[in-house]
C-alpha cells in the first residue's frame, strides 16, 4: 500500500510534466513568448553541433561540460524535446531519492509523502525541467550521492561526486562536509554505518549525540585526517573529475576549460540579476577586472560556507541546504534556475523542523515571494519598458538578500539538530583512532 501510494504520486507527477511539455510546443508555435528556456535552445545547438562531429562550443554561451551536449544527441535524432524529457525523468528521479533517504532515515510515510510533494507539486520545480533545464539532472545526482553515503557505499558516492562536479562545478562546496562524515566515527571498513533514527530527534538521546557531534566536529577529523574512507573518496572523485576533464580537454582544448570550468570562477556578467554584485559588474563592465577583483566577490561565500560546516556538517542533508541557500544568495550571479538547488534539497529537512506553516512558515514563504515579486516588478520595468532604474533594482536585490538571510536563520532556529550518523561506542572508537 505505502509503495502503491508513491508510485501514484509519481505517476500522476510523470502524467502532468508530459501534459506540461506538450502544451509548451503548442505555446513556442501559437504565442510570442516562448516556454521552452532560452537555455535549452542553447543545449540543442550544442548537441547538434556535436553531432555532426565539431565542438559544442561553437555555439556561442554553451558553458557546460560537453557531456550535456552528448546527453542530447538524440534531439537532433529522434525529436527536438528529447531533452525535456530526459530533465523531467530526472526531476521524478528527485522525488523518488527524496523518498528513499527519508525512509532510510525511519521518517513515517505520511510526513515522506507530503515531504516528496513539496518537491513534486513546486510549480516551480515541476516547470524546470518540462521548458528544458538540465538542473534536474545535478540535483538527482546530489541526492544520489547522499543516499550512497548513508549506506555506506564510499567508493560509488565518490565516483558521483566526481562526475556532478565535473558536470556542474558548483557542488563542490559539499566536498568539506563529505568529508568531514567520512570519520571513523561512523565508518568502519567492512561495516554500514549507522543511521540515527527520526525518531530520536526530540529525545535525550539525540541531545546528547548533538553534543558529541560540536565535541567532536573540529578535533577528531585533525586527529583522523587520513582515515581510509577519507582518501578512498578524495582519489575516486579526484581521479573521475580530472579523468573527464583531461579527456574533453583532449578534444576541445583550451576553449573547453575556459568555457565549461574557468569562466565561472571569474565570471562577470554585466546584465540584471538577483545578485547585489550586479549593478557593481555593469557600471565597471567597460573597464577590465582584475583576478583579484573577479574572486574578491568568494571572500564572503567562503566565510558563510566555513561557519556553516563546521557547525552543522554531521546534520548533512542540512548543512548541504543551509550551504546552498548561502552560496546562491552571495553568488555573483543569481538566475531563478539556482534557485532549484536548494528546493531538490528542501524536503530532506522538513521532518526535522519545528516551524509550522501557521504563521511561521507561512511568513517565510511571504518573505521570500514578496522580495522576488519586488525584484521582478522593477526588472520588468527595465527589461520591457526601457525605464532607468538601475539603482532601484540594485536596492531590490539588497532586499533579496536580507529576505534570504531572514528565512536561513529562522530555519537554522526551528530546526532540531540530528546529524545523520550514529557514533561508535567509546571503546571501538578509541581502538578505532588507534588504528587509524
Amino acid at each position: 500500500m505505502i509503495t502503491t501510494n508513491i508510485r501514484s504520486l509519481l505517476r500522476f507527477s510523470a502524467l502532468l510534466r508530459v501534459v506540461l511539455i506538450i502544451y509548451g510546443e503548442w505555446q513556442d508555435s501559437h504565442m510570442e513568448v516562448r516556454y521552452t528556456d532560452v537555455d535549452y535552445l542553447v543545449f540543442s545547438d550544442a548537441a547538434s553541433l556535436v553531432a555532426s562531429g565539431q565542438s559544442p562550443y561553437q555555439r556561442t554561451t554553451y558553458r557546460y561540460s560537453p557531456l550535456l551536449a552528448f546527453l542530447l544527441v538524440p534531439n537532433s535524432i529522434i525529436h527536438h524535446s528529447w531533452g525535456k524529457f530526459l530533465f523531467s525523468a530526472s526531476d521524478l528521479l528527485v522525488g523518488y531519492f527524496i523518498h528513499s533517504i527519508l525512509k532510510l532515515r525511519k521518517v513515517p510515510e505520511d510526513l515522506c509523502k507530503y515531504s516528496v510533494m513539496v518537491w513534486l507539486f513546486n510549480p516551480f520545480t515541476f516547470t524546470i525541467g518540462t521548458r528544458g533545464n538540465c538542473e534536474p539532472i545535478v540535483c538527482a545526482m546530489i541526492l544520489w550521492i547522499i543516499i550512497c553515503l548513508m549506506k555506506g557505499n564510499v567508493l560509488q558516492a565518490a565516483f558521483w561526486y566526481g562526475l556532478v562536479v565535473h558536470f556542474r562545478i558548483y557542488p563542490i562546496i559539499y566536498a568539506l562536509p563529505v568529508i568531514l562524515v567520512l570519520d571513523p566515527l561512523f565508518f568502519q571498513s567492512g561495516f554500514k554505518p549507522k543511521l540515527l533514527n527520526w525518531r530520536l530527534r526530540q529525545d535525550k538521546n539525540a541531545q546528547s549525540y548533538s553534543k558529541m557531534a560540536d565535541q567532536y566536529g573540529l578535533w577528531t577529523p585533525v586527529k583522523t585526517i587520513f582515515a581510509k574512507e577519507r582518501i578512498v573518496f578524495a582519489l575516486v572523485s579526484g581521479a573521475v573529475f580530472l579523468s573527464c576533464t583531461a579527456l574533453f580537454f583532449y578534444f576541445y582544448r583550451w576553449e573547453f576549460l575556459h568555457e565549461a570550468l574557468l569562466y565561472h570562477l571569474t565570471r562577470t556578467d554585466p546584465r540584471h540579476n538577483f545578485s547585489i554584485y550586479f549593478y557593481h559588474i555593469y557600471l565597471q563592465h567597460e573597464c577590465e577586472f582584475s583576478v583579484v577583483e573577479k574572486l574578491i566577490s568568494f571572500l564572503p561565500q567562503f566565510v558563510v560556507q566555513m561557519v556553516l560546516i563546521f557547525r552543522f556538517g554531521q546534520d548533512l542533508p542540512f548543512c548541504f541546504f543551509l550551504q546552498t541557500v548561502a552560496f546562491v544568495a552571495f553568488n555573483k550571479v543569481i538566475t531563478a534556475q539556482y534557485f532549484v538547488w536548494f528546493f531538490c534539497l528542501l524536503p530532506l529537512i522538513l521532518p526535522w523542523t519545528k516551524m509550522k506553516l501557521k504563521w511561521e512558515g507561512f511568513i517565510c514563504i511571504l518573505v521570500w515571494m514578496g522580495a522576488q515579486t519586488h525584484w521582478l516588478l522593477w526588472g520588468y520595468l527595465l527589461e520591457f519598458k526601457g525605464k532607468n532604474v538601475f539603482l532601484k533594482l540594485w536596492l531590490a536585490s539588497l532586499v533579496f538578500l536580507a529576505a534570504n538571510t531572514f528565512i536561513l536563520v529562522m530555519i537554522i532556529r526551528r530546526h532540531n539538530y540530528s546529524p545523520v550518523f550514529e557514533q561508535l561506542e567509546a571503546a571501538t572508537l578509541k581502538n578505532v583512532v588507534k588504528l587509524q
